[in-house]
């Protein structure tokens, strides 16, 4: 089954709409619709030039690209950002540079990835005790499965 997820312009020089590069792949490259500088340790929101309307029952997810965290340092500071399915705002990406070099990118280059994903219904509740873990885990927390 094929979901059509609607995306709209937002400004009339916006780049490429947001697609997977190759057949299969899981999400859609975000491209800036400026041009920026981040120097090291600085962080922007850097506009995409597009909204989505992600449907009913669905979130949205802005995700990191490998590449420019691996080469560059360029994280996310939000990873992942959350679209939710009522937002029909610009997506805008929450950059921060981690490297030690000024990394700076034009209009058009890919900047992020914009991945869809489904949501099962759900309906939190108060439980006097939670039921225990299938995996016995508990409330081990940070570190608890090792560091190696």
């Amino acid at each position: 089954m094929t979901v059509q997820v609607p995306f709209a312009a937002v400004r009339d020089d916006a780049p490429d709409v947001p697609l997977p590069m190759r057949a299969g792949d899981a999400a859609a490259d975000l491209r800036a619709a400026e041009a920026f500088v981040l120097d090291p340790g600085e962080r922007a929101m850097v506009p995409t030039g597009w909204s989505v309307a992600v449907p009913s029952g669905m979130a949205g997810l802005v995700l990191a690209r490998s590449g420019l965290a691996f080469k560059h340092g360029i994280a996310l500071v939000n990873s992942p950002g959350l679209i939710d399915s009522g937002y029909r705002g610009e997506l805008r990406v929450i950059l921060i540079n981690l490297g030690s070099e000024p990394f700076s990118a034009e209009a058009g280059e890919r900047i992020a990835q914009f991945m869809v994903i489904s949501l099962p219904d759900t309906a939190n509740v108060v439980v006097d005790e939670l039921p225990e873990s299938v995996d016995g885990r508990g409330t081990a927390g940070f570190g608890s499965s090792g560091t190696a």
